[in-house]
């Protein structure tokens, strides 16, 4: 691990309160703050983000906001970063491009956010990023698991990705399904973008093109699934590998009741997999003939984040704890603790790059030593300046009937392209005090 990164140990109340020189690439030399860039004043951080906060996209991703703002909230009421407040503002796309590039714009002109971070989607981000780009905006950590993101950082130098990328999920995925369900029938159904397109390539590389029996795609609000479902029950599909979104997943799951098809096997893409939040969906979508998630119960997914039932866990303790004090109405959800994740990421970043950095300093500093940050996520980052690729690996679990989870796997991590799978053998990061990193800046 990188000397700046061992020096990320316990933190006191006060998340920045360093009086030395900040020590960023440009920081100040007298160790005032000074308004070194846009959306950095002396006082405060403003940093922005897109979410669909209302439409078919809202339920579960519309609560990821609100465990980044219950996070910066108490980071904020610790001593904010280097005596700043972090101001967080996010507005509602509706899983519209359109409307995206509508409320981004807003975002860098209007509100002169010095970053973005977390804007969620792989369709609705992609009408933003190269916007984002051109205008010199960090776009930090998008809600997306899309290559786009990090697997070209010459052509979009400003953007990075966070979470598992869906190729590499595709190919753990892939390769559990190869070695267990060796003479399987494998059916996909997959959201018709890069969701879908990259995990599928993922699965590709350990499934042979007999294996597959057939392909399915959905459109994002073309709810009359119906078609495919049945399309992948006369294909002879007894395994079947859902890329999904949660509405999606539910009603996946919906119409093969309907159908009476009964896969020997499904598998759900992390993003879809959500069964508190499936549950509800198939109570709404069913008018209440089904009233929890128990279609999903034998289930398989994937994890790259500890999940909300896992109450031991000493990272959703610490989340737990936070909700409760700086969070609004409702409980910690899973969405919530990945927002919670994304931000104290953020926080690693602003701290690293030191009192007074610019919005080109901050990308540097991600590049230079973020491979080398510790946090919730169960596998290390990818950040260098050849990869803005976020978190490598992650660990396939069954969904139980009581919507827990059961490990199937260790954590395993690759890389995209033909990098091998291999099980993760470093230490599980436990948080620091208050859940706040604070880290000396390099430099």
């Amino acid at each position: 691990m990188a000397a700046a990164s061992m020096l990320a140990t316990l933190a006191a109340c006060g998340a920045g309160g360093d009086d030395g020189d900040g020590g960023g690439v440009s920081a100040s030399a007298d160790g005032e703050n000074e308004a070194s860039d846009i959306g950095i004043t002396e006082d405060t951080i403003t940093l922005g983000s897109h979410y669909p906060l209302t439409g078919v996209a809202a339920p579960g991703y519309s609560e990821i906001p609100t465990g980044v703002e219950a996070y910066f909230d108490c980071v904020n009421q610790a001593g904010g970063i280097y005596d700043r407040e972090i101001e967080w503002i996010y507005r509602d796309d509706a899983y519209n491009p359109t409307q995206t590039a509508q409320v981004v714009n807003q975002l860098v002109l209007e509100d002169e956010v010095f970053a973005i971070m977390g804007g969620l989607g792989t369709p609705t981000h992609s009408a933003v990023l190269e916007f984002l780009n051109a205008e010199g905006v960090p776009d930090m950590f998008v809600a997306s698991g899309s290559l786009l993101w990090g697997a070209q950082p010459d052509e979009y130098p400003y953007t990075f990705g966070w979470q598992t990328d869906y190729m590499s999920e595709g190919k753990i995925i892939g390769q559990y399904i190869a070695e267990n369900f060796p003479d399987a029938n494998v059916g996909l159904f997959l959201q018709d973008d890069d969701f879908g397109e990259d995990g599928e390539a993922g699965l590709r590389q350990y499934l042979s093109d007999d294996q597959i029996v057939a392909v399915e795609r959905y459109v994002p609000g073309n709810t009359n699934i119906g078609p495919q479902i049945a399309a992948l029950q006369a294909a002879g599909a007894d395994v079947v590998v859902g890329f999904t979104v949660p509405s999606y997943t539910a009603l996946s799951q919906l119409a093969a009741a309907q159908l009476g098809f009964q896969p020997e096997q499904w598998f759900y893409s992390n993003v879809g997999s959500d069964p508190a939040l499936v549950g509800r969906l198939l109570n709404s979508f069913s008018q209440g003939a089904v009233s929890d998630a128990s279609l999903l119960a034998g289930a398989i997914t994937t994890d790259y984040l500890p999940t909300v039932d896992e109450t031991d866990n000493p990272w959703v303790q610490e989340f737990q704890r936070i909700w409760d004090e700086c969070g609004g109405e409702g409980e910690l959800t899973n969405y919530r603790i990945y927002g919670m994740s994304q931000a104290y990421t953020m926080v690693q970043a602003l701290q690293a790059a030191g009192r007074n950095p610019t919005r080109d300093d901050f990308v540097e500093i991600v590049e230079q030593i973020g491979e080398d940050w510790q946090g919730p996520g169960l596998a290390p980052f990818r950040y260098s300046e050849e990869s803005h690729l976020g978190i490598s690996g992650m660990s396939l679990a069954r969904i139980t009937p009581d919507g827990g989870s059961e490990q199937l796997t260790p954590v395993l991590v690759t890389d995209i392209g033909d990098a091998p799978i291999e099980e993760y053998t470093g230490e599980e990061s436990t948080p620091p005090a208050d859940a706040i990193p604070e880290e000396e800046p390099a430099g």
